[in-house]
């Protein structure tokens, strides 16, 4: 039975008036007084999706560690961005990597669920939810491995690893249309 403000017994109580949602954000969208901009705006849709993150300046300090155009992969420091952004909320090894994409594409490639299924044989990423120095752990080795894979799968089908995420999610669309993903 759904209620609504035409019932009798309807109230509106102390708690109602307590609105606990993206506080940091809704704070800052609440107290600007400057025009909007494009930065105004996806920060509004970020809020009404609930995807905002605002990473810390330590994890940005690792992030940006990260040389834009290095072809060589260091594994301890990727480790420790992994962990910086794994440990931030709202933040999971999916939104991490595509973090890391545009960060350097040369190194890092969006694991994603289309990408993995198309590389493993149909198995389905899964990414626990819960934030732990454990599940972290895992998921930085998970996704280590699946570079590794990634860059066979490009020399064996000839694309570069730079656009390969690209290509193999448009691969997947196209051969596996019919199969449902995860939360789609």
């Amino acid at each position: 039975m759904i209620v609504s403000i035409s019932d009798n017994d309807f109230q509106i109580e102390k708690g109602d008036f307590e609105f606990k949602y993206q506080l940091d954000l809704t704070s800052k969208l609440d107290l600007s007084i400057s025009e909007f901009d494009q930065n105004s705006i996806n920060e509004i849709v970020l809020w009404k999706v609930n995807r905002y993150v605002s990473l810390s300046p330590d994890s940005l300090n690792h992030l940006n560690s990260i040389d834009r155009d290095s072809k060589s992969l260091d594994i301890e420091q990727t480790k420790k961005v992994l962990t910086c952004l794994l440990n931030t909320k709202g933040i999971q090894l999916p939104m991490a990597s595509t973090i890391l994409r545009f960060r350097n594409p040369h190194l890092y490639q969006i694991i994603d669920q289309r990408v993995f299924r198309l590389i493993y044989n149909g198995n389905v990423l899964k990414i626990k939810s819960v934030n732990s120095p454990k599940n972290n752990e895992a998921q930085i080795l998970m996704y280590l491995d699946y570079l590794t894979d990634l860059r066979c799968v490009c020399e064996k089908f000839k694309i570069p690893f730079e656009s390969s995420d690209r290509i193999l999610y448009m691969a997947d669309k196209r051969v596996n249309k019919q199969s449902r993903l995860l939360n789609y």
